[in-house]
């Protein structure tokens, strides 16, 4: 909302030393955080000028520039004319403009530009010819300002244009307007009248409401008013459309009557283009209270005026000119043949557009459901400074007085006649009380305010408070639809009060707390995996069904694991993902195509992983707070979401370099980063084979705990998988479920005894099927070793000739240890017997000699 100062200081008493910054810091102190500041940037000689001649000299790049002379007094010093180069061409000489010399200052956007003489297309040009846009009067730059015509119909003013008289202040550019942003529950703040009343609570300084004044001169509602009937048979959440209509008639208005200087200075001003008296009354009324005004050409109104919604199949052509498609919940102003005229709170109809042969106008000013207006204005794309307005809350008891004005403004200067015909149909509900305990305010914001305090800020913000004991009840002003809350009011004590009392406290974090288990175990998986290397990720996780079909997953299976999203960000993409690893992929790619060769990737995410049907959350109708049942349905409807991780490797493990050539990423990469998060978890992990998509078969392996829950698997993408998403070649990964992890490792891990006598080894070579995992011949070495069996590592695997077709040789070396003595040879090799005598049981090992 852009505020002129000027017409600021008609509302409300501001000093006149104050500048537009100590305005918007006035503002911020009541929570309108400021946009912008707007005038006086000009400065230096911005004279009035008059063209004595034109030379049009066409030029090589085929524009055609003017060669001015410009008479501008004696502001240059010499009294001499001025020798200007100008490229516009909506002017001719004897015009006056408007000109800035060497040493002026102009506003840009990239900051202050001064104007000095140079030399341009042979000339040297002393001074410019200003467009409004340049000046920062508007956006018009197509052409510069002409005077002659711009004032043609208010003399007064054209005789202050004279050669060498100061333009800055002919064209109000010395004042400042103030851009304040408004939060949606502030409504009333788009309109002077609101901003200067916030300025009041802001500073103490006397406020005005122009209001009062209008509403003593506003006429009693008589029959013979123009008749309005409010039909809405089908309204949202239980509230009409419209529950208050105004209207009144203006007679004999000359439409062509210009509008007043000071009425477009400030409509200019506050960021909108003058077009036409009715059309700028209307608008200057809505910018200085708030209400919107809708002018009508009475002559092509019928008999009455019908407000409803729209019926299936109508359609409406707007002021825009384009033909709109009307949705049932629309709602119309219509004439009494019940053909639409206007898109209610919206925009006008062209039908009823006034034109140049309007003579009589009849003004609408109504109150429409907020809900009603946002939801139009969004479904046709059309948003306007009325619907801006209705869509935040408009005051409903505004309306009389807006139409007073508007009738006044146009009587005034249209030469119209005020009719006999007014209109007030409808009434509305009175604002809800609000309880509130007068120590309240005090226990939310942590602030001691007494109860003089708190029922002088409510009664200066408007509200009425009576009180009984401790208990208030406070009764809000009608422009303030936002308080419906004890604790709305609360935020408006510590706002009027002033947030800067509010002191800073740091609050102390309560004694024996700290990261969960769950935290922490998250923080060692993410500092490990990149101590290793690894590059931590996020991907979005939204999937679609192609990518579920580029893995190799059973489309069916997948889509009954998750939800579908109502309304996804891509109808490419409206899934929730059941893996990191479908998401992962995308990172993967995206850093291989900008030149990563050797890449290694993790990510911790959710995944979604229903186990049963899906439920239906059920709903309930905004501003509505949901019961204890509701809240627990719809909690009881969130899916499954538990926490996994991820990893994938591309490219080279070990970098090649002068040391010598480097290694390819490998399953056994993946299978040792599990390993390590295992042993720093200390947990224990069973890796067996397995063939599951996206992995392929035979590089595939499950990874579970010792008793038996999977935690997920790693291995080497599919070589279909990796040609469908363009990954890199013999691309590995995995990924695990890390809540079970964190389960798994929620327990106390008791330290053992360092061992202090030495440990003893003995190496065995064991021939058995090719079949025959070589975890599984670990599994049987532990079970027959027995206690003293210390660790057992697999350093050899031989198949060829010497073993037989269809036959390998695992190498283990088996570390035994007594923690009371030094074991001897002859129980070490005992022990050695005892393990490969269980691997022949259970899996047939033969003794290599």
């Amino acid at each position: 909302m852009r505020v002129p100062v000027d017409w600021l200081r008609e509302y409300v008493a501001v000093p006149q030393e104050a500048t537009g910054l100590d305005i918007a810091a006035s503002l911020v102190a009541v929570g309108l955080e400021e946009e912008g500041l707007h005038g006086g940037g000009v400065t230096g000689p911005l004279v009035v000028g008059r063209v004595l001649t034109l030379e049009k000299e066409p030029q090589k790049n085929g524009k055609t520039i003017n060669w001015c002379s410009v008479d501008v007094g004696s502001a240059n010093g010499t009294g001499e004319p001025q020798g200007i180069v100008c490229g516009a061409h909506n002017f001719e000489a004897g015009d006056l403009v408007v000109v800035i010399l060497p040493g002026g200052v102009l506003p840009t956007p990239q900051g202050p530009l001064e104007v000095s003489a140079r030399k341009t297309y042979g000339h040297v040009s002393a001074g410019m010819i200003c467009s409004e846009r340049e000046l920062g009067l508007g956006e018009d730059h197509d052409g510069i300002i002409v005077l002659t015509r711009r004032y043609a119909d208010d003399p007064a003013m054209l005789e202050r244009c004279v050669p060498g008289a100061d333009a800055i202040a002919l064209l109000g550019l010395d004042r400042e307007t103030v851009e304040v942003n408004v939060t949606p529950d502030r409504g009333y703040c788009f309109s002077v009248r609101g901003v200067a009343r916030e300025y009041g609570h802001a500073t103490g300084a006397a406020f005005s409401d122009p209001v009062a004044d209008l509403a003593r001169r506003v006429p009693p509602a008589s029959p013979s008013g123009y008749p309005v009937e409010l039909a809405d048979d089908a309204p949202i959440r239980g509230r009409a459309g419209c529950d208050r209509f105004g209207a009144r008639v203006v007679r004999g208005l000359d439409v062509a009557a210009p509008t007043p200087g000071w009425m477009r200075t400030r409509l200019t001003e506050a960021g909108m283009r003058p077009i036409s008296l009715a059309v700028d009354v209307t608008n200057y009324v809505m910018l200085g209270l708030g209400q919107p005004l809708h002018a009508y050409d009475l002559a092509t109104l019928g008999e009455r005026i019908v407000v409803r919604r729209a019926r299936p199949g109508e359609r409406l052509t707007t002021l825009d000119d384009v033909d709109r498609a009307l949705d049932p919940e629309d709602l119309l102003i219509t004439d009494g043949g019940g053909t639409p005229i206007g898109l209610a709170g919206v925009m006008g109809g062209a039908s009823t557009e006034v034109s140049g042969s309007t003579t009589d106008v009849l003004l609408e000013a109504a109150h429409f459901d907020p809900v009603t207006i946002a939801r139009s204005a969004r479904r046709h794309r059309l948003p306007s400074e009325a619907s801006r307005r209705f869509e935040r809350g408009v005051d409903p008891e505004l309306a009389p007085a807006a139409l007073q004005l508007a009738v006044e403004l146009l009587v005034e200067y249209g030469g119209g006649t005020a009719g006999d015909e007014v209109t007030d149909a409808g009434s509305v509900e009175a604002p809800a009380a609000i309880p509130m305990s007068v120590g309240f305010p005090s226990r939310i914001v942590g602030v001691e305010y007494d109860a003089a305090t708190v029922v002088g800020v409510l009664e200066q913000i408007g509200c009425t408070v009576a009180a009984d004991g401790d208990l208030l009840t406070v009764l809000p002003p009608t422009w303030r639809p936002d308080l419906t809350t004890a604790e709305d009011l609360v935020e408006e004590v510590a706002r009027i009060h002033g947030y800067d009392r509010i002191p800073s406290v740091l609050p102390t974090p309560p004694g024996g707390s700290g990261l969960t288990h769950a935290q922490r175990v998250r923080r060692t998986v993410a500092d490990l995996l990149a101590a290793q290397g690894l590059s931590e990720v996020w991907g979005a996780p939204f999937v679609g069904e192609d990518r579920w079909v580029a893995l190799g997953l059973d489309v069916a299976a997948e889509s009954a694991r998750t939800v579908r999203i109502a309304n996804p960000l891509s109808d490419e993409q409206p899934w929730m993902r059941t893996s990191l690893v479908s998401t992962m992929v995308d990172a993967l790619r995206r850093n291989v195509s900008r030149g990563a060769k050797d890449v290694a990737l993790f990510e911790l995410g959710l995944v979604t992983a229903l186990t049963g049907p899906r439920q239906a959350a059920p709903t309930e109708d905004v501003g509505i707070h949901p019961s204890d049942a509701t809240l627990a349905a719809i909690r009881d409807a969130v899916p499954p979401q538990p926490r996994h991780l991820a990893v994938l490797l591309a490219g080279d493990r070990d970098r090649a370099g002068w040391w010598g050539a480097g290694r390819r990423a490998e399953v056994v990469d993946v299978l040792e980063l599990v390993q390590a998060l295992a042993e720093a978890l200390a947990v224990e992990v069973v890796v067996t084979s397995d063939a599951v998509m996206p992995w392929h078969p035979g590089r595939c392996a499950r990874v579970s705990l010792a008793d038996g829950t999977v935690l997920g698997h790693v291995g080497e993408l599919h070589p279909k998988v990796v040609a469908a998403l363009g990954l890199p070649a013999r691309t590995v990964g995995g990924e695990l479920d890390l809540d079970a992890l964190t389960r798994a490792s929620d327990r106390t891990v008791s330290a053992s005894t360092l061992a202090t006598y030495p440990m003893a080894q003995s190496d065995v070579a064991l021939v058995v099927d090719a079949s025959v995992p070589a975890a599984q011949v670990h599994e049987a070495l532990v079970a027959g070793g027995g206690d003293l069996l210390e660790e057992v590592r697999l350093f050899d695997v031989y198949e060829g000739d010497q073993v037989g077709e269809g036959r390998r040789s695992l190498a283990y070396r088996l570390t035994f240890r007594s923690p009371e003595r030094t074991m001897t040879t002859d129980e070490v090799s005992a022990l050695r017997d005892a393990a490969v005598a269980e691997a022949a049981r259970v899996h047939g090992a033969v003794q290599r000699a």
